[in-house]
């Protein structure tokens, strides 16, 4: 395993240290699956997978007081992931919030919209026996908040949301799969992989300009959207943002005090170990 180690002061007595991770994608199938998800899963099955899973939670158990996972467990809906997704949640000791390939079918076989979400989320059997949608939690004095923006964008109600934990008035990580738009990780993603998107939730018709019609129509962001980045923004108790989907690592700040960290696969053995003081 690879651990990247960080500290955030966010006025706490006592240190709250968390283990994030992302981007697992659990590539597996059994009898219950057709023949497309076995092939699936031939073709993206990483064999070192479950020991770096094991490794990952291990850690947490004995260093962490919680493993945070924003999202991609499962590398799409097959019986065998959701099986094995269920199981890895019962653990109390995981937080987790979904991303995109938590819904996917086939891996971009279809668009990927609310109602293909919901299909998927009705054929997992209602998810996958913990919160996909919105969840919040309070470790030491933090509240840990997941929303899913898996779709590049973010829905009225989770503003709302976001509200309502925030009047606990407790310091607040949130944690979410895609990354918020921020000036040095779009020119690093761009540099890095020149002819793709971003992928970065909250690009304005600027930086959209580089992206195919597709990828544009995908990630240009709708008013709710919006009007939660500017929230986050502005809200003073929401200290740290944990996100993952790019597969790489990154740090960066979304405002002057605001912090976003973007963490590797974990599929690749990456996790990041942040203390909060």
């Amino acid at each position: 395993m690879e651990l990247l180690k960080n500290t955030v002061e966010i006025g706490l007595e006592k240190p709250v240290k968390l283990l994030h991770v992302t981007d697992t994608h659990l590539a597996l199938a059994d009898d219950s699956d057709n023949e497309r998800k076995h092939e699936l899963a031939k073709r993206r099955n990483n064999p070192d997978i479950e020991r770096y899973l094991a490794e990952q939670i291990d850690y947490a158990k004995t260093s962490c007081d919680l493993l945070v996972h924003t999202g991609d467990l499962m590398d799409f809906v097959s019986h065998a992931n959701v099986e094995r997704a269920r199981e890895i949640l019962k653990n109390e000791g995981i937080f987790f919030i979904a991303g995109n390939h938590d819904y996917s079918q086939y891996v971009g076989e279809a668009w990927e919209d609310n109602a293909y979400r919901m299909n998927s989320y009705m054929q997992m059997g209602f998810g996958l026996g913990v919160p996909m949608f919105f969840s919040s939690r309070e470790v030491g004095g933090v509240n840990i908040v997941g929303i899913d923006n898996s779709y590049y964008r973010f829905a009225s109600w989770q503003i709302w949301r976001l509200k309502k934990e925030a009047e606990k008035g407790l310091p607040i990580v949130l944690a979410f799969h895609d990354p918020l738009f921020e000036e040095s990780l779009y020119e690093y993603h761009k540099e890095r992989i020149p002819e793709d998107c971003t992928y970065l939730v909250g690009c304005d018709e600027e930086h959209l300009l580089s992206y195919s019609e597709f990828r544009a129509v995908q990630q240009r962001p709708d008013e709710p959207t919006l009007e939660m980045i500017d929230y986050i923004k502005s809200e003073p108790l929401i200290k740290l943002i944990l996100t993952g989907h790019l597969h790489f690592s990154f740090e960066s700040n979304i405002t002057d005090s605001l912090p976003q960290f973007v963490t590797g696969g974990a599929y690749d053995g990456i996790a990041r170990e942040v203390t909060l003081v």
